[in-house]
């Protein structure tokens, strides 16, 4: 009885909602059906092109968005790429994460907005193995991404490469 009341005493933090949806307003350039093509290394030396699509939607009342992508194979149409990512915004942080799910593993890091608005950086780690990602809107309204691995002390590689267009 004496432990449960300092701890009762300790309220959780409430979040400011209100800027939490203020800040995934600058997001707003994603949210959309969008269509193209992908490039994506499959191997040391061997990458395959792909359809690709990608669909950015405002969730819980503005306070997430959640990105799909899917890339099926040019020739057979089979999905080879499925990701899913939910990017959130911590008002006491004050940063951004983005959560992402592919090929049944799930990754979590910091991404952060690039200065023009219409864009954002995110990168993982995963013992020797490192990514980078730039996802940005061209002067043409396109979006295009393009992510590095790079593993040990290899120089990094084009992992992806793509690049959408806005779907009516």
């Amino acid at each position: 009885m004496v432990v449960l009341v300092p701890l009762m005493s300790q309220l959780p933090r409430v979040p400011d909602l209100e800027a939490q949806r203020e800040a995934m307003k600058k997001l707003g350039f994603l949210v959309g059906k969008w269509a193209g093509e992908a490039r994506l290394l499959r191997g040391p030396t061997e990458s395959v092109e792909l359809l690709q699509t990608e669909e950015a939607q405002y969730k819980l009342d503005g306070l997430i968005v959640v990105i799909e992508g899917v890339g099926r194979t040019k020739s057979g149409g089979q999905p080879l790429l499925q990701a899913l990512g939910i990017v959130s915004y911590d008002d006491e942080s004050r940063t951004y994460h983005l959560r992402a799910f592919n090929d049944g593993r799930f990754l979590e890091t910091e991404m952060k907005l690039l200065e023009n608005r219409k864009g954002m950086t995110w990168g993982f780690a995963l013992g020797e193995i490192r990514t980078n990602s730039v996802l940005q809107i061209n002067e043409r309204g396109e979006w295009t991404e393009l992510a590095e691995i790079s593993i040990g002390s290899q120089p990094p590689k084009k992992l992806l490469e793509l690049t959408v267009r806005p779907q009516k």
